[in-house]
């Protein structure tokens, strides 16, 4: 079993001092979770707090204090509310890169991108962030330097006070992905009276100062680069989540930052974290690696910079990993199943034709490049009608096994693959971008990309190739949001690339079933933001609906 800062822990917190918090409605967000103990009799000792602390992370992963099938928010079935599956749900179901076949309540809008302000899907996500926020409020508040002072001796506060920088990062992501789904919304911090007025109403451009403030307040006041605790964040990330703040600053603000992007993504290229380069014999490749169950070790936790982390035995969800593991495989396919790791098979996830397609472009060729595998057996690449599991070809690139080939499945099938929320592939890949948009060297970008697609072909990475290997005069912007489909499809940032590029809503790019028709058509520009909950509209009267909803 992998050791993290949550394994082990997580049962404690999830009982005790922040179980009770829900954030159905925002009216909840400037409150005191509901406590089983007080906070006195819970924040008594270094320990403590970081008990406390594993909550703040088990909330991307986890979904309630009995088990991964109860529920710590309400409105939505709680196996499907887990931070990263409801995410990895809104950046890729409403894209070329993934399709579902179930028929659950709000599913099948997210593809055909027709959901509106009272599908439970949307209001699960909004809630899963809001959520995410107030436990991260409240341990700020605990976390104060009064209270350190009063309940800690001097040589605990200085860990104490890094604990808390954690907290505040992890706030941060989730008011970044407030402003990347929903663009706006209700905005409380610690410093809110408790009980005191409903949240107040911020615009993008309002939440997107106070995260940029937040990010680089904490690119020094967390733990150097590299010498944080397996799953816990460090200066590295808070750059690395500069660089996507940045990276997609025109969609938010109306101005664009390539050359902040840059900047910061270049820090954390040059923060000490190395590409995973050796491959695991014929389990994996060395791009492979990095969605075994066994990438918390080297080499492929030496890319990951911020993992979300899973454990078949004590880190159980049926979102996450288990979730992009078990419902992209076939539940009638033994081959497939112990191809990932004996999973249950669910049937659901599949891809389009359009990622297939990226594959057998000038950039790609699925005979060389061993970052697109996909299941082909009993499957058409064509989808005629979305809820056919077997139309869509399978896509394996999360398979709960370990690098010697070993799978980790346990009796009820779930995943030990961390979920990488950032990683250094994407850093190059942000330098590239703004490289090309005019924004950073050329040369050392085209330097990045080389390794990435060198890497990618299964050759020593500081090796020209005339096999892999662009030259600086195809090294477009066109060029680079393919390489992200190439080497990030199904990580999560399908969505805000189609976004930043024009081609989400638009009709310059379709995909099958964009829009809801099996050749895709452009739909409303207001799908580019989710909107706000009708619940919540009702509930706080400060709030104001997105535009067209």
């Amino acid at each position: 079993m992998k050791k993290s800062l949550y394994r082990g822990l997580t049962a404690l917190t999830l009982s005790t001092a922040l179980a009770g918090l829900n954030t159905s409605c925002t009216k909840d967000l400037d409150q005191t979770p509901k406590y089983e103990l007080t906070p006195d009799k819970v924040y008594v000792s270094l320990p403590a707090y970081k008990q406390v602390l594993a909550k703040l992370y088990g909330g991307f992963a986890l979904t309630g204090p009995s088990g991964p099938g109860s529920g710590d928010i309400v409105g939505i079935d709680a196996g499907t509310s887990d931070y990263i599956r409801q995410y990895w749900s809104a950046q890729e179901l409403t894209t070329d890169e993934a399709v579902i076949a179930w028929n659950d309540p709000g599913v099948q809008e997210w593809h055909r991108m027709n959901w509106d302000a009272t599908d439970p899907l949307t209001r699960g996500l909004y809630n899963r962030m809001y959520y995410e926020i107030a436990i991260c409020n409240e341990f700020i508040r605990e976390a104060s330097d009064d209270n350190l002072s009063s309940r800690l001796g001097s040589g605990d506060q200085g860990e104490a006070k890094r604990y808390r920088a954690e907290a505040r990062f992890l706030r941060a992501v989730a008011y970044l992905h407030v402003i990347d789904l929903f663009g706006n919304g209700p905005f409380v911090t610690e410093k809110d009276a408790i009980g005191g007025p409903l949240p107040s109403y911020a615009t993008r451009q309002q939440l997107y100062s106070y995260v940029e403030s937040e990010l680089q307040a904490l690119t020094t006041e967390l733990a150097p680069a590299r010498t944080n605790e397996y799953g816990r964040v460090d200066q590295a990330a808070a750059y690395g989540m500069l660089a996507r703040l940045y990276l997609n600053a025109g969609v938010y603000t109306g101005t664009p930052q390539y050359a902040k992007a840059a900047e910061a993504a270049k820090k954390v290229v040059d923060s000490g974290f190395s590409l995973s380069t050796t491959a695991s014999g014929r389990v994996s490749s060395a791009y492979g690696r990095l969605f075994l169950a066994d990438n918390n070790l080297a080499p492929a936790k030496d890319e990951i910079i911020w993992p979300v982390i899973f454990d078949v035995n004590s880190v159980q969800s049926y979102g996450g990993t288990t979730f992009l593991v078990n419902g992209a495989t076939s539940g009638a396919d033994a081959t497939w199943q112990r191809l990932v790791g004996q999973s249950t098979g669910w049937g659901g996830l599949r891809t389009t034709s359009a990622l297939v397609d990226k594959f057998f472009l000038a950039g790609g060729d699925t005979a060389k490049d061993r970052r697109g595998r996909f299941y082909t057996t009993g499957q058409t690449l064509a989808i005629n009608d979305l809820s056919q599991f077997t139309q869509g070809l399978g896509v394996l690139k999360f398979r709960n096994i370990n690098s010697a080939g070993a799978p980790q499945g346990a009796s009820l099938n779930f995943s030990s693959v961390d979920f990488p929320m950032l990683r250094l592939a994407d850093m190059m890949l942000i330098y590239a971008e703004a490289a090309t948009r005019g924004n950073a060297d050329r040369s050392i970008a085209l330097g990045y990309v080389n390794q990435l697609r060198r890497r990618a072909f299964g050759l020593p990475i500081a090796t020209p190739s005339a096999v892999a290997d662009i030259t600086d005069a195809q090294m477009t912007s066109a060029f680079i949001l393919d390489e992200r489909a190439r080497e990030l499809h199904w990580e999560g940032t399908r969505r805000s690339d189609l976004i930043r590029y024009n081609q989400f809503v638009e009709g310059t790019y379709l995909w099958p079933w964009k829009g809801g028709v099996a050749n895709g058509q452009s739909v409303n520009a207001k799908y580019n933001l989710f909107p706000l909950p009708a619940s919540d509209l009702a509930a706080n009267p400060n709030l104001k609906q997105n535009t067209g909803y």
